[in-house]
């Protein structure tokens, strides 16, 4: 199966072979993962939607009608699935407090000096502080772009919007993240 095109494993996927889809997922997990993980920030959260991501699209290849990619369509089953868990999750607590503090590797901290390590902390924290709090439209968007590498047609597709609609989106993120890193920044400058 490791040879075939990716349309080849659709087709046998949908025919009900279950080693082609399980080509077509070995070949999505790490990418749809850290498309989530982008988004929710917690690893047991994008385990589980990565999991359910994957199960959805096993459900549903065979309403697979190949207008986009592969790749588009089950990007776009993962951030709505995660869309909707962010959403109920918000709801859930009343705010949207989503991200967690991921520690740098043992060996990165270990190598940064004292000064340099708490530095580095405070700026991923600020960052991390100020894209969890893009509303999630526009969070959605800077992931798949900046993160992901998607071109703003391909997030387009995995929306569900025009690719205008990725670009104000791209631009709005930018002058939110300008504007809440600003302070910071300038404390920062020498």
């Amino acid at each position: 199966m490791d040879g075939l095109r990716e349309d080849e494993l659709v087709r046998k996927a949908q025919a009900g072979e279950a080693e082609a889809f399980a080509e077509l997922a070995r070949r999505h997990q790490q990418r749809v993962y850290a498309a989530i993980f982008g988004l929710v920030r917690n690893h047991a959260d994008a385990d589980d939607l990565a999991q359910e991501t994957f199960l959805s699209a096993y459900r549903a290849i065979g309403r697979f009608r190949g207008g986009s990619s592969f790749y588009t369509w089950i990007y776009r089953i993962a951030v709505n699935l995660t869309m909707n868990h962010i959403k109920k999750r918000s709801r859930e607590k009343g705010r949207s407090e989503l991200l967690e503090n991921t520690p740098p590797s043992a060996e990165a901290r270990a190598a940064a000096s004292p000064e340099l390590r708490s530095q580095t902390d405070e700026i991923s924290d600020k960052i991390k502080e100020a894209l969890g709090g893009l509303p999630l439209p526009f969070r959605t968007a800077f992931q798949l772009v900046v993160n992901q590498g998607m071109s703003h047609g391909q997030a387009a597709e995995v929306l569900g919007c025009s690719e205008n609609t990725v670009s104000w989106r791209m631009h709005k993120a930018r002058k939110l993240l300008q504007a809440r890193l600003k302070p910071f920044l300038s404390e920062v400058e020498p």
